[in-house]
């Protein structure tokens, strides 16, 4: 696909926040409702955006879910999105939450802890040559990862979490791994998004979260973007 239209963006964006809103198969007589539209003309768009692998079809649902391209295709449109009435909560409960750290190890653990509470997905923080993980049930208690072989997968990321993210050392601002991306546990159904700030343990110290590939990017992105940033505002300012 070449050029998508602007239907079809919005169509896929659509199904993106739907799944990670209600963890079902989107289905085109909901998104013929909301595009004021008939349900064979949303039927034709998604069989376009099938056809070029943004979205699929599961075995047991006549619903349309996202591929990873998918998702990448609607991460990387994100940019153009102004910050939700929920973002700006979000951020302001970060900002608060920090200011209660007297030292840098606790001001870094209350910024993950405020990130797992908002968002209900793992947290975790680089601090010296230790990665403090928090919210390790929200992870496992999401349907995606309800079968022993995905539990694994999973694990065995987060076994390679640490040393991947020394060695790796992202060095983007904010980055975002999804599904098979990861360069560790690619079949763990899993997203990293991450942010980079300085903090007096290194220059490359990471802020982030790990959840499904089914996850609200926008809401997670915005808000470890700024913990990132409030966290070297409030360790340098």
């Amino acid at each position: 696909m070449q050029n998508m239209t602007d239907r079809q963006s919005k169509i896929l964006a659509a199904i993106v926040e739907q799944y990670a809103e209600v963890a079902s198969p989107v289905g085109s007589s909901l998104l013929a409702k909301a595009f004021s539209v008939s349900s064979a003309t949303v039927r034709a768009e998604m069989a376009q955006l099938e056809e070029h692998g943004f979205i699929m079809q599961p075995h047991t649902s006549a619903g349309r879910v996202p591929t990873d391209k998918g998702y990448r295709y609607y991460v990387n449109n994100l940019h153009a999105q102004k910050p939700s009435m929920a973002d700006r909560r979000g951020e302001r409960a970060l900002t608060a939450r920090l200011a209660e750290g007297n030292v840098p190890e606790r001001t870094i653990r209350n910024a993950v802890d405020t990130l797992v509470e908002l968002t209900h997905n793992l947290g975790l923080a680089t601090i010296g040559d230790q990665l403090y993980m928090s919210g390790l049930s929200n992870l496992f208690g999401q349907p995606e990862f309800m079968n022993r072989n995905q539990v694994q997968e999973v694990a065995r990321l987060l076994d390679n979490l640490e040393p991947w993210i020394r060695e790796a050392a992202p060095n983007e601002p904010l980055s975002v791994f999804i599904g098979r991306e990861n360069p560790i546990g690619r079949g763990a159904g899993c997203s990293l998004i991450i942010s980079r700030f300085r903090s007096p343990y290194s220059d490359r110290s990471y802020i982030g979260m790990l959840g499904p590939t089914r996850q609200s990017y926008r809401d997670v992105m915005t808000l470890v973007q700024h913990a990132g940033e409030a966290l070297e505002e409030v360790l340098y300012g």
